[in-house]
């Protein structure tokens, strides 16, 4: 797990570039604290920060030339089955420099070129320089797991795992205001697309070629379950398939040189996760992170039910509102491309305090858009079953309207789930998904845009990105397709960027089992009713464990990894809001949003019914610290 970044020039103004390798390099160091390196080849720069993990000794530091001096790769992430790949492709070499998996990983590529992408079991984002063909290689995992993100003009393409790296080539910095629209409805950029024109990320499952300027992007894995025939095992022989698949994904993930633990929310997932590396290993590290100050979003007391029956080693981060205020400021001052799901802050800090003690984590991620385990999910499967009580939800939408609503409060959460359930009652399977998936509509975003501004959004260009992004839902009734495009959208844009960023920025490696290409390919050839029905969501994974896990586990509301924004807003960072960030004169210089809409949404903020605008405040607060950071200094 590392940060890497490179560049390929096609021209003598190119060429200028390559020196900039080391300091977009160097923008990288959290990622990497345990070393850094970079590589000159020809008209090709690569760079490498190290967090060590397999191998920790020199002989593994990147970027790593084979010894024919004709190929170099830089690399991050984990190739879990790298031991049994070299036994099977590479029985008779016996001069190995190594015993990391990067050097496997690029003895792969020099025998099977792209073809070697299929046989990783692992995430990844990867770049291999070929000196003799002056061919540049760039791929990306299954899922996304690993950031890639690339700028490419007529002088040259450079890429980099995190956005203030790539800044230091000095690219063009221009804000796309139709990616900044689709950012204030969803609260984070959907991929491939970022919020500067022309940087964009590499698809999923996708590798590029760039070969005499010319670039060409390939897929090479594809989620399938659209004419895929169904599991036809029985209910009680896939909930056996699951454990086996697990089992197996969990023991490869707890391979490491290095400390290893595991994440124990006191949810299913990770509780799952924690249940079965204990069968593994006898001196398990776990931890939670609970919430003094406000015990609505506290549920270490079902962590600790998990971490006694296994007898992990558990360590509990209990902390208090000052302790998770304490690193906004460094939150805010990392994020280098607006991001603004919230649950951001808790995933830094307890990154931050596991780090104190190991260096690799697992984690849950992944199991609820793979198996059904949101309330969208529920809601999505009640108003497929067209009955009298989704009937009778939709016509009391007037009154669920000017009900209070809000996030903080069961009652009012209630109130506010039901609204949103009668209002996505009222539209097709496209618009309710992505009403569902944002907090503000299009019409309501772009009134928080400046006139000048609205005239720079290019129209064809929104609908065909919000197109991409629904095109598995075409009317047909397979839950499975709002599934996928929770894959392609929610997992990759949100979930696995707000982790992979918060992790890595304190230099600790997150591994999660239930994105484990062999289990996400399981999950989607099983029936829509193995995962759930109209009294349970994640039906398969927590039938499958029933016996793994307390009893008290089950049976009770899922609760998100969430702060209390709306107190701190009304509390501790209300200054950050009216006399810094949304001061309404900072407002009106900047001139991108509309003061008065600014001003009207905080005035919600602040009344008895603030219903979701704690969520957009923030995505507000985010924008404006970045734009401060990249924009002014």
């Amino acid at each position: 797990m590392c940060g890497i970044t490179g560049i390929i020039s096609f021209t003598e103004n190119g060429n200028k570039n390559l020196s900039k390798t080391a300091k977009a390099n160097e923008n990288l160091s959290l990622r990497g604290p345990d070393g850094g390196g970079v590589s000159y080849k020809n008209n090709c720069a690569f760079g490498h920060r190290r967090l060590s993990i397999i191998d920790t000794s020199d002989n593994a530091s990147q970027p790593m030339t084979d010894p024919s001096g004709r190929y170099t790769i830089t690399y991050n992430g984990e190739i879990f089955n790298f031991k049994e790949l070299k036994k099977q492709y590479f029985s008779n070499k016996a001069d190995w420099h190594s015993q990391s998996d990067t050097e496997v990983l690029l003895h792969l590529f020099i025998l099977l070129k792209e073809k070697c992408l299929q046989l990783l079991s692992g995430f990844f984002a990867m770049a291999v320089y070929d000196k003799e063909l002056n061919e540049l290689f760039v791929a990306r995992d299954r899922f996304g797991k690993k950031p890639l993100l690339y700028y490419a003009d007529d002088n040259y393409l450079a890429f980099a795992s995190e956005m203030k790296a790539l800044l230091a080539y000095d690219l063009p910095k221009e804000i796309d205001y139709t990616v900044l629209l689709q950012y204030l409805q969803l609260n984070y950029v959907p991929q491939p697309h970022s919020i500067l024109k022309g940087v964009k990320k590499l698809e999923p499952g996708h590798y590029m070629y760039v070969r005499n300027g010319e670039i060409s992007v390939s897929s090479y894995y594809q989620l399938c379950w659209k004419n895929t025939e169904r599991n036809k095992l029985s209910y009680e022989e896939c909930e056996k398939k699951l454990v086996h698949l697990m089992d197996e994904s969990v023991r490869k993930r707890l391979i490491s040189d290095v400390p290893l633990g595991a994440f124990l929310s006191g949810g299913v997932d990770s509780s799952v996760v924690v249940a079965l590396a204990s069968r593994h290993t006898s001196h398990l590290n776990t931890f939670s992170i609970g919430y003094k100050d406000n015990p609505f979003f506290d549920e270490t007391k079902y962590a600790n039910l998990v971490a006694k029956k296994y007898g992990t080693n558990h360590t509990v981060f209990s902390l208090t509102n000052n302790d998770f205020l304490e690193h906004v400021d460094n939150i805010l001052n990392y994020i280098d491309e607006p991001f603004a799901d919230s649950s951001a802050i808790p995933v830094y800090i307890l990154s931050y305090y596991t780090r104190k003690h190991v260096t690799v984590a697992l984690s849950g991620d992944g199991g609820d858009e793979v198996f059904a385990g949101y309330n969208k999910h529920k809601a999505e499967w009640r108003m497929r079953q067209h009955n009298l009580l989704n009937s009778l939800v939709k016509a009391g939408g007037p009154i669920w309207k000017v009900l209070p609503q809000s996030r903080n409060n069961k009652l009012l959460n209630i109130f506010r789930q039901l609204n949103r359930f009668s209002e996505g009652a009222r539209l097709n399977a496209k618009d309710r998904y992505w009403q569902w998936a944002g907090f503000q509509t299009k019409t309501e975003a772009m009134q928080m845009l400046t006139p000048a501004v609205r005239q720079q959004i290019n129209e064809s260009a929104y609908n065909a990105n919000r197109e991409h992004i629904l095109r598995h839902l075409n009317g047909g009734n397979e839950l499975e397709d709002f599934l996928a495009t929770d894959m392609d959208l929610v997992l990759l844009s949100d979930m696995l960027v707000k982790v992979d960023m918060m992790s890595m920025a304190n230099g600790l490696e997150i591994r999660s089992p239930f994105l484990d290409h062999e289990v996400v390919d399981f999950a989607f050839t099983l029936p829509t009713a193995y995962k759930i029905d109209g009294k349970m969501k994640k039906k398969i994974v927590q039938d499958a464990f029933r016996n793994y896990l307390p009893e008290e586990i089950y049976n009770r509301p899922k609760q998100g990894f969430e702060i209390p924004l709306l107190d701190w807003f009304r509390n501790e960072l209300r200054s950050k809001i009216t006399d810094e960030l949304l001061n309404e004169k900072f407002v009106a210089s900047q001139g991108i949003f509309e003061p008065s809409a600014v001003k009207q949404l905080t005035s919600q903020l602040f009344s008895k019914n603030p219903g979701d605008t704690h969520a957009t405040i923030w995505a507000l607060i985010v924008f404006q610290s970045w734009w401060k950071n990249y924009f002014t200094n």
